[in-house]
């Protein structure tokens, strides 16, 4: 499969989905957009790079800050992407930065029938 990236933040239950999400399917390369809480206390297997953001500056800021680490790091034309962690500000800032490198998306979500494009 393509490239993940996922948002693991905030929101009870959902580090177990974003798990779950990258154990359950074959990626190629996961890109984990997350905090320093998150680098010091989720597992991540050996495709996986964590994506530390400050999230206490500006969406703007925030936005760019995610596009300038992941310039480069996706070879794919598009992504699999799953915000069920995380904030608005987050998300938004997520897209921004995917849709500024110039690459598609497919929104994923893991459901009773396991990963499903939403």
């Amino acid at each position: 499969m393509p490239t993940l990236i996922a948002c693991l933040s905030t929101g009870k239950g959902t580090w177990g989905h974003v798990s779950r999400l990258i154990s359950e399917n074959s990626w190629d390369k996961v890109f984990l957009i997350t905090n320093e809480f998150g680098k010091e206390n989720f597992s991540a297997s050996n495709n996986t790079e964590l994506i530390l953001i400050n999230q206490k500056q500006g969406i703007k800021e925030l936005a760019r800050e995610i596009e300038s680490k992941l310039k480069n790091k996706i070879k794919d034309p598009e992504v699999a992407l799953n915000l069920v962690s995380g904030t608005g500000k987050e998300h938004t800032a997520i897209l921004s930065a995917i849709l500024k490198l110039g690459l598609g998306i497919r929104l994923v979500a893991l459901t009773q029938e396991g990963m499903q494009e939403v």
